[in-house]
């Protein structure tokens, strides 16, 4: 349970609101050591959020080695899926039907290198993502920081950072800044922040000006929060 003295919610315990237990942060859920989730990323489910490895990240087989690594402060709603490697099936003969896994004899020649180098590589989720209701997320994509996935959107191609996409296949609908606005934030990286300055400065976070978000930080060279952004990480 949570100390309810504390003036921010602790990223290493599941609920943020222990009376409302249909969101979770994920960190301290995960157990698969192929997933990687950052501090503050929940995932919102009415049946729970705690099966989101078994539910949400499918056909993700140990043996492909691939991962999926998702930033902090996410918000992943119900029913985004993540489709992983073991989805693929083998496109490089006259037929894509899995012989091989059928056992009884159809294995005998089946070469897990041939599948393994078909692989698209790992999923990448970025910082201060939002991904809608129903969203699929294919394998090997990444999508920037800041971006927002819409509802049943299928990813198949990687989100560029501060975009908007949707649709199937999901197609870049408009940046949420200018170039030069989005380089300013990636400067700021105010998710790598201390979780004190996080707290202090989070109205600043939620509202629309960049200016006041980078005089914000200028604390951070002065040492005031203890180093640099992300000296601090966790339960600081």
């Amino acid at each position: 349970m949570q100390d309810q003295t504390r003036t921010h919610p602790d990223p290493n315990y599941p609920y943020p609101k222990a009376e409302f237990k249909r969101f979770a942060f994920l960190k301290p859920l995960i157990t698969n050591p192929h997933i990687s989730v950052g501090d503050f990323t929940y995932y919102d489910d009415p049946d729970g959020p705690e099966k989101f490895e078994q539910r949400n990240v499918l056909h993700h087989h140990d043996f492909l080695g691939d991962r999926l690594i998702i930033g902090k402060f996410c918000a992943i709603a119900t029913g985004a899926t993540f489709i992983m490697n073991g989805a693929n099936h083998d496109m490089t003969g006259i037929s894509t039907y899995p012989f091989g896994v059928m056992g009884n004899g159809w294995d005998a020649d089946f070469d897990i290198e041939i599948f393994k180098a078909q692989s698209r590589g790992d999923t990448v989720v970025g910082d201060d993502v939002w991904i809608g209701r129903k969203a699929t997320i294919l394998p090997g994509v990444t999508i920037g920081s800041g971006a927002i996935i819409a509802s049943n959107a299928v990813v198949s191609r990687d989100v560029p950072t501060y975009g908007i996409v949707a649709g199937n296949p999901a197609k870049l609908v408009k940046s949420r800044f200018a170039p030069e606005e989005i380089e300013r934030l990636l400067a700021i990286g105010w998710w790598n922040w201390p979780v004190a300055m996080i707290t202090r400065y989070r109205t600043r976070i939620q509202g629309g000006d960049i200016d006041a978000l980078e005089q914000a930080a200028r604390p951070l060279r002065s040492d005031e929060f203890g180093g640099p952004p992300d000296a601090q990480s966790g339960d600081q």
